[in-house]
């Protein structure tokens, strides 16, 4: 069996807002009920988790403004995730939801103890995405007048992550007395100061609250360059990984092992998840109708538009792809920002054209993923057969139709297969990780 997560990559933010099928999303995107919802039936899917992208800015690196990215609500407007994770598990009792929690935004302190916090609210079903965040428009929200290079604030997460791992061991196992006889709620003996004292931070602890029901959140990381692998073979439980090949994706997945192991850690405690957008259909003739219609959209101007836009954020906001001729050269340019990602159109494409790489590079592939459920339940178990893998994190809009095909149709199909779960086994979102 594989495991299986959604990324909700608009985040708390503007959700498909305009076309068939989007409902209320103009307004209902700042309201909990379709988050709600949408947990609920991925529960009933057998999802493990929702995994919440956030970024604290709005984006204006493309021609030079805001324009375009207010006109057509590209990761603008966007609310605040934490408070929206505890109403997200009122209508499930099982899935996790992860949240994101910025290294250049949040003290390692707030961090840690609303990470606890959320943990109690959520009955242990929460986990917390460390990123180092993208855009130099963010730093500047945060005293920065440029984010750090890659590596340095890589280095600075590293650091933050052991603070926030002290804090979260600050009480002891047995701490905790609950004897309303003496009175005694705690044991103080059994309460200690971390004293951390580093390159980056001073911290003296220990939290003030008492540890969640998983003592330690689960922790998620996103970055797939050398130093982003590093961080979550130390401290993370599941990573987000692109998936564009079966040789790729071995590969990957079996140098992530193998950092795991050298950190001491068993390697089956880290869940590696491919990112993946499949396209489905009623039929497998119907999926590549729609698939087509994806192609044939992939060459419009308003397409070719949004993933310009894409890059030039990806950079780092230190490169506007809307300056350079489209018919001319790929540049070779990569920025500060999601490295990673800006190599997936770089690397290999130096002889084609920015128009050429706009409307054929996918950032999140599809694997071939495309027809009727039952096909693509099919294909998917082929893949995770080749690849040894852990799961898929499914990357699909958000609209009450998706939900519904994914939940409703994919799941099901899966499950006929026994490739996914059906029930769980825990109440915890780390103990139904490690659970397979």
């Amino acid at each position: 069996m594989f495991h299986l997560g959604w990324f909700l990559g608009n985040g708390f933010g503007i959700q498909p807002w305009h076309g068939p099928f989007t409902g209320r999303g103009m307004t209902e995107w700042t309201k909990p009920d379709m988050y709600r919802d949408m947990t609920s039936a991925l529960e009933r899917g057998g999802f493990d988790f929702v995994f919440i992208e956030d970024t604290s800015m709005i984006e204006d690196t493309y021609g030079g403004s805001a324009d375009l990215t207010l006109a057509r609500g590209f990761m603008a407007p966007k609310n605040d995730p934490m408070p929206l994770v505890p109403l997200m598990t009122q209508h499930s009792k099982h899935i996790g939801v992860i949240a994101t929690a910025s290294t250049t935004q949040y003290p390692p302190y707030l961090a840690a103890r609303q990470a606890v916090t959320l943990d109690h609210l959520t009955e242990g079903r929460y986990g917390m995405n460390v990123v180092t965040s993208v855009t130099h428009r963010v730093g500047q929200n945060f005293g920065y007048d440029k984010l750090p290079p890659h590596d340095e604030r890589y280095a600075r997460a590293a650091e933050w992550l052991d603070v926030v791992s002290k804090l979260w061991n600050s009480w002891d196992d047995d701490a905790l007395v609950l004897d309303p006889s003496v009175p005694r709620y705690a044991d103080a003996a059994k309460v200690h100061t971390i004293d951390h004292r580093g390159e980056h931070f001073s911290v003296r602890g220990p939290l003030n609250t008492i540890p969640g029901p998983q003592r330690r959140p689960v922790v998620a990381q996103a970055g797939n360059s050398i130093p982003g692998r590093e961080l979550a073979a130390e401290h993370a439980d599941t990573m987000l990984a692109m998936g564009k090949s079966v040789e790729q994706m071995k590969a990957f997945r079996d140098d992530m092992r193998a950092r795991a192991a050298a950190h001491g850690r068993n390697p089956d405690d880290l869940k590696v998840m491919f990112l993946v957008t499949p396209m489905l259909g009623e039929t497998d003739a119907h999926a590549r109708e729609r698939e087509a219609q994806r192609l044939a959209y992939a060459q419009s101007d308003a397409y070719i538009e949004h993933i310009l836009w894409q890059m030039s954020y990806i950079s780092g906001g230190e490169v506007d792809f809307s300056t350079f001729d489209l018919d001319a050269k790929m540049p070779d340019v990569v920025g500060n920002g999601e490295q990673s990602s800006m190599r997936q159109y770089v690397t290999g494409n130096e002889d084609k054209t920015l128009r050429e790489v706009v409307t054929t590079i996918r950032q999140i592939d599809d694997l071939g993923l495309i027809g009727s459920p039952d096909t693509v339940a099919a294909k998917m178990g082929e893949l995770m057969e080749e690849v040894g893998g852990d799961g898929f994190l499914l990357y699909p809009e958000v609209t009450r139709r998706s939900i519904a095909e994914y939940a409703d149709g994919l799941s099901p199909a899966l499950r006929r297969r026994g490739l996914i779960r059906d029930g769980y086994d825990h109440t915890t979102l780390r103990e139904n990780l490690r659970s397979f």
